[in-house]
């Protein structure tokens, strides 16, 4: 048994924001030879069938007001039960799994533990829905920096910051804040952010499904009266105009969700021949 802990570890992946050709080369690697897979909802699931044969697979699909999601002390238990039988346990999560993941959680379980692991950088959404929606977040002339944020609670965001943020040259890129995109629109309209930004949420990025809508901020509400499909990255700022102009990626389905919602099942299963 102790050999066997000293062998395993836990590795962490992102597989991309949608589309499974984004998943990097060495996540992909991992992937076929992981003994053990545990993979988040927000992952194209043509992806498993790159397992290897024999192993096991875990789905424990988290997603926001669904109760049916799974706890993360539940998924920190699993990896390291996992982690204590196999070699190696791929802890698979949508997009790079430094970015708004509960990836600090699990490492201090793993840590706590005694089990290895190793962090596998991937394409984040933020990176892959800017680029099938032809916005160079950093454009020359338009912005010089990016800021990765979330309004997910805007009761905890001061009428301090909000000024900052109307009046920053910055590209804003906005995690799990389609809902409550309104609210910060109006907000920010309300410290005189300029007229020249724009808004564009891009819907299920680098999926079949992905939808982009882009307007002035001044605009945007107006125009733009629909609930978006999660997940959805909000981009604000010069650059987000850029989408009119540059954007390339046209959608081939409609009206549908690209990823399953969490099921509230562990959905355990063995790839076998």
């Amino acid at each position: 048994m102790l050999k066997q802990i000293f062998n395993s570890k836990v590795v962490f992946a992102g597989a991309g924001p949608g589309d499974p050709d984004l998943i990097t080369v060495k996540a992909l690697k991992y992937l076929q030879t992981a003994d053990v897979i545990v993979v988040d909802r927000l992952v194209d699931q043509s992806l498993l069938s790159q397992a290897k044969l024999g192993a096991k697979i875990f789905f424990v699909g988290k997603e926001a007001g669904n109760s049916n999601s799974f706890a993360q002390e539940a998924i920190n238990e699993l990896l390291i039960s996992e982690a204590r039988i196999a070699n190696v346990v791929l802890r698979l999560k949508g997009g790079d799994v430094s970015f708004y993941s509960n990836l600090l959680s699990e490492l201090e379980f793993l840590v706590a533990n005694k089990i290895p692991f190793e962090i596998v950088p991937g394409v984040t959404a933020a990176s892959g829905a800017a680029a099938y929606a032809g916005i160079p977040l950093t454009a020359r002339g338009y912005a010089s920096s990016v800021r990765f944020l979330a309004y997910t609670h805007p009761e905890l965001i001061d009428e301090s910051q909000i000024i900052e943020l109307s009046s920053t040259d910055d590209t804003l890129v906005f995690y799990m804040s389609s809902k409550t995109l309104p609210n910060l629109v109006e907000r920010l309209l309300k410290k005189n952010i300029s007229r020249e930004k724009w808004v564009a949420v891009v819907e299920q990025a680098s999926t079949p499904f992905q939808k982009t809508v882009a307007a002035p901020v001044n605009e945007f509400l107006a125009t733009q009266g629909r609930h978006f499909k999660s997940p959805s990255i909000v981009i604000i700022g010069k650059v987000a105009k850029l989408y009119s102009k540059f954007g390339w990626f046209n959608s081939v389905m409609e009206g549908e969700n690209f990823f399953p919602s969490a099921s509230g099942h562990y959905l355990t299963t063995a790839k076998v021949a």
